[in-house]
Protein backbone atom coordinates (compact mmCIF):
# COMPACT_ATOMS: atom_id res chain seq x y z
CA UNK A 1 0.00 0.00 0.00
CA UNK A 2 2.75 2.45 0.96
CA UNK A 3 4.86 1.47 -2.03
CA UNK A 4 1.94 2.01 -4.40
CA UNK A 5 1.21 5.45 -2.90
CA UNK A 6 4.86 6.55 -3.15
CA UNK A 7 5.18 5.33 -6.77
CA UNK A 8 1.94 7.07 -7.72
CA UNK A 9 3.12 10.32 -6.13
CA UNK A 10 6.47 10.24 -7.95
CA UNK A 11 4.84 9.51 -11.32
CA UNK A 12 2.25 12.26 -10.96
CA UNK A 13 4.80 14.80 -9.68
CA UNK A 14 7.19 14.02 -12.54
CA UNK A 15 4.32 14.47 -15.02
CA UNK A 16 3.96 18.03 -13.71
CA UNK A 17 0.84 17.74 -11.58
CA UNK A 18 0.80 20.19 -8.64
CA UNK A 19 2.32 18.56 -5.56
CA UNK A 20 -0.81 18.90 -3.42
CA UNK A 21 -2.93 17.01 -5.94
CA UNK A 22 -0.17 14.46 -6.52
CA UNK A 23 -0.14 13.74 -2.77
CA UNK A 24 -3.94 13.51 -2.60
CA UNK A 25 -4.30 11.16 -5.57
CA UNK A 26 -1.44 8.99 -4.28
CA UNK A 27 -3.22 8.68 -0.93
CA UNK A 28 -6.51 7.90 -2.71
CA UNK A 29 -4.80 5.15 -4.72
CA UNK A 30 -3.26 3.64 -1.59
CA UNK A 31 -6.57 3.67 0.28
CA UNK A 32 -8.44 2.14 -2.66
CA UNK A 33 -5.84 -0.64 -2.99
CA UNK A 34 -5.96 -1.43 0.73
CA UNK A 35 -9.72 -1.62 0.94
CA UNK A 36 -9.88 1.05 3.68
CA UNK A 37 -13.08 3.09 3.67
CA UNK A 38 -12.55 6.08 1.38
CA UNK A 39 -14.39 8.36 3.79
CA UNK A 40 -11.11 8.39 5.74
CA UNK A 41 -9.68 10.75 3.09
CA UNK A 42 -11.90 13.82 3.71
CA UNK A 43 -11.96 13.14 7.45
CA UNK A 44 -8.18 13.19 7.67
CA UNK A 45 -7.90 16.24 5.42
CA UNK A 46 -10.38 18.21 7.51
CA UNK A 47 -8.74 17.17 10.77
CA UNK A 48 -5.30 18.25 9.46
CA UNK A 49 -6.25 21.83 8.61
CA UNK A 50 -8.70 22.31 11.50
CA UNK A 51 -5.79 23.30 13.69
CA UNK A 52 -5.40 26.26 16.05
CA UNK A 53 -1.55 26.43 15.68
CA UNK A 54 -1.90 26.35 11.89
CA UNK A 55 -3.96 29.57 12.01
CA UNK A 56 -0.72 31.43 12.77
CA UNK A 57 0.44 31.04 9.16
CA UNK A 58 -2.36 33.00 7.39
CA UNK A 59 -2.32 35.60 10.17
CA UNK A 60 1.44 36.23 9.89
CA UNK A 61 1.04 36.32 6.09
CA UNK A 62 -1.71 38.93 6.45
CA UNK A 63 0.44 40.98 8.85
CA UNK A 64 3.21 41.00 6.26
CA UNK A 65 0.84 42.04 3.48
CA UNK A 66 -0.52 44.87 5.63
CA UNK A 67 3.01 46.09 6.37
CA UNK A 68 3.81 46.05 2.64
CA UNK A 69 0.49 47.75 1.82
CA UNK A 70 1.24 50.38 4.44
CA UNK A 71 4.55 51.08 2.66
CA UNK A 72 6.60 50.53 5.78
CA UNK A 73 9.44 49.18 3.63
CA UNK A 74 10.64 52.69 2.78
CA UNK A 75 11.03 53.61 6.46
CA UNK A 76 12.81 50.32 7.09
CA UNK A 77 15.14 51.00 4.15
CA UNK A 78 15.84 54.56 5.33
CA UNK A 79 16.72 53.27 8.80
CA UNK A 80 18.96 50.54 7.38
CA UNK A 81 20.66 53.12 5.17
CA UNK A 82 21.30 55.31 8.21
CA UNK A 83 22.86 52.34 10.03
CA UNK A 84 25.15 51.37 7.16
CA UNK A 85 26.19 54.76 5.83
CA UNK A 86 28.14 55.40 2.64
CA UNK A 87 30.28 52.31 1.96
CA UNK A 88 31.05 50.03 -0.95
CA UNK A 89 28.28 47.50 -1.22
CA UNK A 90 26.16 49.74 0.99
CA UNK A 91 22.99 49.22 -1.03
CA UNK A 92 23.45 45.45 -0.68
CA UNK A 93 23.88 45.90 3.09
CA UNK A 94 20.70 47.99 3.20
CA UNK A 95 18.85 45.24 1.32
CA UNK A 96 20.09 42.56 3.72
CA UNK A 97 19.17 44.60 6.80
CA UNK A 98 15.77 45.38 5.28
CA UNK A 99 15.32 41.68 4.60
CA UNK A 100 16.11 41.01 8.26
CA UNK A 101 13.43 43.49 9.29
CA UNK A 102 10.90 42.10 6.84
CA UNK A 103 11.65 38.53 7.95
CA UNK A 104 10.75 39.47 11.52
CA UNK A 105 7.25 40.31 10.27
CA UNK A 106 6.30 37.98 7.42
CA UNK A 107 8.11 34.71 8.26
CA UNK A 108 8.05 33.68 4.59
CA UNK A 109 10.68 33.80 1.86
CA UNK A 110 8.50 34.26 -1.23
CA UNK A 111 6.51 37.13 0.29
CA UNK A 112 9.79 38.78 1.30
CA UNK A 113 11.23 38.35 -2.20
CA UNK A 114 8.19 40.01 -3.78
CA UNK A 115 8.29 42.97 -1.38
CA UNK A 116 12.07 43.44 -1.39
CA UNK A 117 12.43 42.78 -5.10
CA UNK A 118 9.88 45.34 -6.23
CA UNK A 119 11.24 47.91 -3.75
CA UNK A 120 15.00 47.46 -4.08
CA UNK A 121 15.65 46.23 -7.62
CA UNK A 122 15.18 49.63 -9.37
CA UNK A 123 17.99 51.10 -7.19
CA UNK A 124 20.07 47.93 -7.46
CA UNK A 125 20.03 48.09 -11.26
CA UNK A 126 21.44 51.64 -11.18
CA UNK A 127 24.48 50.74 -9.06
CA UNK A 128 25.18 46.99 -9.53
CA UNK A 129 25.02 44.22 -12.06
CA UNK A 130 21.40 43.06 -12.13
CA UNK A 131 22.48 39.47 -11.41
CA UNK A 132 24.31 40.52 -8.25
CA UNK A 133 21.39 42.66 -7.08
CA UNK A 134 18.97 39.79 -7.66
CA UNK A 135 21.20 37.38 -5.74
CA UNK A 136 21.36 39.77 -2.78
CA UNK A 137 17.57 40.19 -2.73
CA UNK A 138 17.05 36.42 -2.94
CA UNK A 139 19.50 35.87 -0.07
CA UNK A 140 17.87 38.56 2.06
CA UNK A 141 14.43 37.03 1.39
CA UNK A 142 15.67 33.60 2.46
CA UNK A 143 16.01 34.96 6.00
CA UNK A 144 12.20 34.83 6.31
CA UNK A 145 11.92 31.17 7.39
CA UNK A 146 14.98 31.44 9.69
CA UNK A 147 14.30 34.65 11.63
CA UNK A 148 11.24 34.38 13.90
CA UNK A 149 8.34 34.27 13.26
CA UNK A 150 8.78 31.50 10.69
CA UNK A 151 5.95 29.81 8.80
CA UNK A 152 8.27 26.89 8.04
CA UNK A 153 8.97 26.34 11.74
CA UNK A 154 5.23 26.41 12.49
CA UNK A 155 4.65 23.67 9.89
CA UNK A 156 7.57 21.64 11.26
CA UNK A 157 6.29 21.90 14.86
CA UNK A 158 2.79 20.92 13.72
CA UNK A 159 4.07 17.80 11.92
CA UNK A 160 6.51 16.85 14.72
CA UNK A 161 3.81 16.91 17.40
CA UNK A 162 4.43 17.66 21.06
CA UNK A 163 8.17 16.94 20.95
CA UNK A 164 9.04 20.50 19.90
CA UNK A 165 7.53 23.91 20.63
CA UNK A 166 7.00 26.70 18.13
CA UNK A 167 8.50 29.28 20.51
CA UNK A 168 11.59 27.14 21.05
CA UNK A 169 12.13 26.74 17.29
CA UNK A 170 11.67 30.48 16.83
CA UNK A 171 14.44 31.18 19.34
CA UNK A 172 16.68 28.53 17.78
CA UNK A 173 16.76 30.60 14.60
CA UNK A 174 17.88 33.90 16.16
CA UNK A 175 21.66 33.36 16.46
CA UNK A 176 22.05 31.49 13.13
CA UNK A 177 19.98 34.20 11.47
CA UNK A 178 22.29 36.92 12.78
CA UNK A 179 25.31 34.90 11.64
CA UNK A 180 23.75 34.66 8.18
CA UNK A 181 23.18 38.41 7.95
CA UNK A 182 26.70 39.27 9.10
CA UNK A 183 28.23 36.69 6.76
CA UNK A 184 26.21 37.85 3.75
CA UNK A 185 27.10 41.49 4.44
CA UNK A 186 30.77 40.53 4.50
CA UNK A 187 30.39 38.57 1.25
CA UNK A 188 28.57 41.48 -0.40
CA UNK A 189 31.39 43.85 0.64
CA UNK A 190 34.01 41.50 -0.81
CA UNK A 191 32.17 41.22 -4.14
CA UNK A 192 31.57 45.01 -4.25
CA UNK A 193 35.30 45.69 -3.75
CA UNK A 194 36.30 43.06 -6.30
CA UNK A 195 33.84 44.39 -8.89
CA UNK A 196 34.70 48.02 -8.15
CA UNK A 197 31.15 49.11 -7.34
CA UNK A 198 30.95 52.73 -6.20
CA UNK A 199 29.90 53.51 -2.60
CA UNK A 200 26.21 54.22 -2.08
CA UNK A 201 24.15 55.90 0.62
CA UNK A 202 24.59 58.98 2.75
CA UNK A 203 27.61 59.43 5.06
CA UNK A 204 26.96 57.98 8.51
CA UNK A 205 25.80 60.43 11.19
CA UNK A 206 24.33 59.85 14.61
CA UNK A 207 21.77 62.59 14.02
CA UNK A 208 20.43 60.88 10.89
CA UNK A 209 20.42 57.52 12.68
CA UNK A 210 18.31 58.96 15.50
CA UNK A 211 15.89 60.63 13.07
CA UNK A 212 15.39 57.49 10.99
CA UNK A 213 15.24 55.34 14.11
CA UNK A 214 12.43 57.52 15.44
CA UNK A 215 10.54 57.25 12.13
CA UNK A 216 10.96 53.47 12.07
CA UNK A 217 10.46 53.00 15.83
CA UNK A 218 6.92 51.62 15.62
CA UNK A 219 7.99 49.18 12.89
CA UNK A 220 11.06 47.98 14.80
CA UNK A 221 8.95 47.50 17.93
CA UNK A 222 6.51 45.13 16.23
CA UNK A 223 8.66 41.96 16.25
CA UNK A 224 9.81 42.82 19.78
CA UNK A 225 6.20 42.87 21.00
CA UNK A 226 5.03 39.82 19.06
CA UNK A 227 8.05 37.51 19.48
CA UNK A 228 8.67 38.73 23.02
CA UNK A 229 5.08 37.92 23.96
CA UNK A 230 5.30 34.43 22.47
CA UNK A 231 8.63 33.65 24.15
CA UNK A 232 7.50 35.18 27.45
CA UNK A 233 4.42 32.99 27.50
CA UNK A 234 2.04 35.95 27.40
CA UNK A 235 0.27 34.50 24.36
CA UNK A 236 0.57 31.59 21.92
CA UNK A 237 2.07 31.83 18.43
CA UNK A 238 -1.42 32.03 16.91
CA UNK A 239 -2.51 34.77 19.32
CA UNK A 240 0.76 36.57 18.62
CA UNK A 241 0.02 36.38 14.89
CA UNK A 242 -3.41 37.94 15.47
CA UNK A 243 -1.80 40.74 17.49
CA UNK A 244 0.69 41.21 14.63
CA UNK A 245 -2.22 41.74 12.21
CA UNK A 246 -3.78 44.42 14.44
CA UNK A 247 -0.38 46.06 15.00
CA UNK A 248 0.42 46.07 11.26
CA UNK A 249 -2.98 47.58 10.45
CA UNK A 250 -2.50 50.37 13.02
CA UNK A 251 1.02 51.15 11.74
CA UNK A 252 -0.07 51.19 8.10
CA UNK A 253 -3.26 53.17 8.72
CA UNK A 254 -2.21 55.76 11.29
CA UNK A 255 1.62 55.80 11.50
CA UNK A 256 2.71 55.70 7.84
CA UNK A 257 -0.84 56.65 6.70
CA UNK A 258 -0.34 54.75 3.44
CA UNK A 259 -2.77 51.86 4.00
CA UNK A 260 -6.21 52.66 2.60
CA UNK A 261 -9.45 50.76 3.17
CA UNK A 262 -9.57 49.87 -0.52
CA UNK A 263 -6.26 47.97 -0.22
CA UNK A 264 -7.50 45.62 2.51
CA UNK A 265 -9.30 43.15 0.18
CA UNK A 266 -6.14 42.79 -1.93
CA UNK A 267 -3.98 42.21 1.16
CA UNK A 268 -6.41 39.59 2.45
CA UNK A 269 -6.63 37.87 -0.94
CA UNK A 270 -2.83 37.61 -1.34
CA UNK A 271 -2.43 36.30 2.22
CA UNK A 272 -5.22 33.77 1.66
CA UNK A 273 -3.70 32.63 -1.63
CA UNK A 274 -0.27 32.00 -0.10
CA UNK A 275 -1.78 30.30 2.96
CA UNK A 276 -4.02 28.12 0.81
CA UNK A 277 -0.98 26.58 -0.87
CA UNK A 278 0.38 25.48 2.52
CA UNK A 279 -3.07 24.37 3.71
CA UNK A 280 -3.71 22.31 0.57
CA UNK A 281 -0.33 20.57 0.91
CA UNK A 282 -1.02 19.71 4.55
CA UNK A 283 -4.58 18.55 3.83
CA UNK A 284 -3.66 16.30 0.91
CA UNK A 285 -0.50 14.95 2.49
CA UNK A 286 -2.12 13.93 5.78
CA UNK A 287 -3.94 10.84 4.36
CA UNK A 288 -0.59 9.76 2.91
CA UNK A 289 1.11 10.01 6.30
CA UNK A 290 -1.89 8.09 7.71
CA UNK A 291 -1.07 5.24 5.31
CA UNK A 292 2.55 5.33 6.48
CA UNK A 293 1.39 5.12 10.10
CA UNK A 294 -1.00 2.16 9.74
CA UNK A 295 1.70 0.24 7.87
CA UNK A 296 4.12 1.08 10.71
CA UNK A 297 6.53 2.70 8.27
CA UNK A 298 8.06 5.09 10.87
CA UNK A 299 8.73 2.15 13.21
CA UNK A 300 10.18 -0.01 10.44
CA UNK A 301 12.33 2.84 9.19
CA UNK A 302 13.55 3.52 12.73
CA UNK A 303 14.44 -0.15 13.25
CA UNK A 304 16.23 -0.29 9.90
CA UNK A 305 18.31 2.85 10.52
CA UNK A 306 19.14 1.86 14.10
CA UNK A 307 20.16 -1.56 12.82
CA UNK A 308 22.39 0.17 10.28
CA UNK A 309 24.04 2.50 12.81
CA UNK A 310 23.79 3.23 16.52
CA UNK A 311 25.69 6.52 16.15
CA UNK A 312 23.42 9.60 16.21
CA UNK A 313 26.01 11.62 14.27
CA UNK A 314 25.91 9.12 11.41
CA UNK A 315 22.10 9.26 11.41
CA UNK A 316 22.21 13.07 11.37
CA UNK A 317 24.69 13.03 8.49
CA UNK A 318 22.40 10.69 6.53
CA UNK A 319 19.42 12.99 7.08
CA UNK A 320 21.38 16.12 6.14
CA UNK A 321 22.59 14.59 2.87
CA UNK A 322 19.08 13.36 2.09
CA UNK A 323 17.58 16.82 2.74
CA UNK A 324 20.28 18.42 0.59
CA UNK A 325 19.07 16.30 -2.34
CA UNK A 326 15.38 16.58 -1.50
CA UNK A 327 15.60 20.37 -1.19
CA UNK A 328 16.89 20.62 -4.76
CA UNK A 329 13.85 18.87 -6.24
CA UNK A 330 10.88 19.05 -3.83
CA UNK A 331 8.94 22.07 -2.57
CA UNK A 332 9.90 22.63 1.06
CA UNK A 333 6.40 22.51 2.60
CA UNK A 334 5.73 19.17 0.90
CA UNK A 335 9.04 17.90 2.30
CA UNK A 336 8.11 18.93 5.87
CA UNK A 337 4.73 17.25 5.63
CA UNK A 338 6.06 13.99 4.20
CA UNK A 339 9.37 13.62 6.04
CA UNK A 340 9.02 15.20 9.49
CA UNK A 341 6.59 12.52 10.82
CA UNK A 342 9.09 9.88 9.69
CA UNK A 343 12.38 11.31 10.95
CA UNK A 344 11.49 13.42 14.02
CA UNK A 345 10.60 10.31 16.12
CA UNK A 346 13.80 8.58 14.99
CA UNK A 347 15.86 11.60 16.06
CA UNK A 348 14.22 11.40 19.49
CA UNK A 349 15.09 7.69 19.68
CA UNK A 350 18.73 8.60 19.06
CA UNK A 351 18.59 11.17 21.87
CA UNK A 352 19.07 14.16 19.56
CA UNK A 353 17.76 17.47 20.93
CA UNK A 354 14.43 18.04 19.09
CA UNK A 355 15.06 21.79 18.78
CA UNK A 356 18.50 21.17 17.31
CA UNK A 357 17.24 18.54 14.87
CA UNK A 358 14.20 20.63 13.94
CA UNK A 359 16.23 23.72 13.16
CA UNK A 360 18.77 21.82 11.05
CA UNK A 361 15.89 20.16 9.20
CA UNK A 362 14.23 23.51 8.45
CA UNK A 363 17.47 25.33 7.59
CA UNK A 364 18.54 22.63 5.13
CA UNK A 365 15.25 22.80 3.24
CA UNK A 366 15.21 26.61 3.36
CA UNK A 367 18.53 26.68 1.50
CA UNK A 368 16.85 24.44 -1.07
CA UNK A 369 14.58 27.38 -1.94
CA UNK A 370 17.66 29.03 -3.51
CA UNK A 371 19.10 25.88 -5.07
CA UNK A 372 18.37 24.86 -8.68
CA UNK A 373 16.58 23.20 -10.36
CA UNK A 374 13.46 23.87 -8.23
CA UNK A 375 14.62 26.87 -6.17
CA UNK A 376 11.42 28.90 -6.01
CA UNK A 377 13.21 32.12 -4.98
CA UNK A 378 15.34 31.95 -8.12
CA UNK A 379 12.24 31.87 -10.32
CA UNK A 380 10.64 34.72 -8.36
CA UNK A 381 13.72 36.93 -8.74
CA UNK A 382 14.15 36.10 -12.43
CA UNK A 383 10.56 37.24 -12.94
CA UNK A 384 11.00 40.47 -10.97
CA UNK A 385 14.41 41.39 -12.44
CA UNK A 386 13.52 40.06 -15.92
CA UNK A 387 16.79 38.18 -16.32
CA UNK A 388 17.58 34.60 -17.45
CA UNK A 389 18.30 31.99 -14.79
CA UNK A 390 21.89 31.57 -16.03
CA UNK A 391 22.66 35.23 -15.24
CA UNK A 392 21.32 34.92 -11.69
CA UNK A 393 23.12 31.63 -11.01
CA UNK A 394 26.53 33.20 -11.73
CA UNK A 395 26.07 35.49 -8.72
CA UNK A 396 23.92 33.41 -6.35
CA UNK A 397 26.32 30.46 -5.81
CA UNK A 398 28.57 32.27 -3.28
CA UNK A 399 25.51 33.13 -1.18
CA UNK A 400 24.29 29.53 -1.33
CA UNK A 401 27.75 28.30 -0.28
CA UNK A 402 27.75 30.77 2.64
CA UNK A 403 24.38 29.47 3.84
CA UNK A 404 25.67 25.90 3.74
CA UNK A 405 28.75 27.04 5.69
CA UNK A 406 26.49 28.45 8.44
CA UNK A 407 24.50 25.20 8.35
CA UNK A 408 27.72 23.26 8.90
CA UNK A 409 28.66 25.52 11.82
CA UNK A 410 25.26 24.91 13.40
CA UNK A 411 25.66 21.17 12.82
CA UNK A 412 29.13 20.91 14.37
CA UNK A 413 28.49 23.44 17.16
CA UNK A 414 24.96 22.73 18.45
CA UNK A 415 25.20 25.50 21.06
CA UNK A 416 24.76 28.06 18.26
CA UNK A 417 21.23 26.70 17.87
CA UNK A 418 20.31 25.50 21.35
CA UNK A 419 21.94 27.99 23.78
CA UNK A 420 19.31 30.74 23.47
CA UNK A 421 16.16 28.55 23.60
CA UNK A 422 17.59 26.52 26.50
CA UNK A 423 18.45 29.71 28.37
CA UNK A 424 14.82 30.80 27.94
CA UNK A 425 13.53 27.51 29.33
CA UNK A 426 12.73 25.58 26.16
Amino acid sequence: MTTLAIVLFLILALLGMPLAFSLGLAALGGLAYSGIELSVLPQRMMHAVNSFPLMAIPLFMLAGELMVGGQVMQRTIDFANAVVGRVKGGLAHVTLLSGLGLASVTGAAVAGASALGTTMMPSMKKHYDVGFGSAVVASASNLGPIIPPSAAMIVYALMAGSSVSVGGLFMAGVVPGILLVVGMMGLASYIAHRKGYAPTGEPFSWQNLLIQGKRAGAIILMPVVVIGGIVGGVFTATEGAAIAVIYAFIVGKWVTRKLSWSELPGCMFRAALTSAVVGALIAFATPLTFLFTIELLPLRLSEFIQGFTSNPEVFLAMVMVMLLIVGMFLESNAAYIMLVPLFAPIALAYGIDPLYFGFLFVFNLVIGMMTPPVGVLLFVMCGIAKIPMSQLLRYVWPFIALQYLVLMLCWFFPEIVTALPHALGY
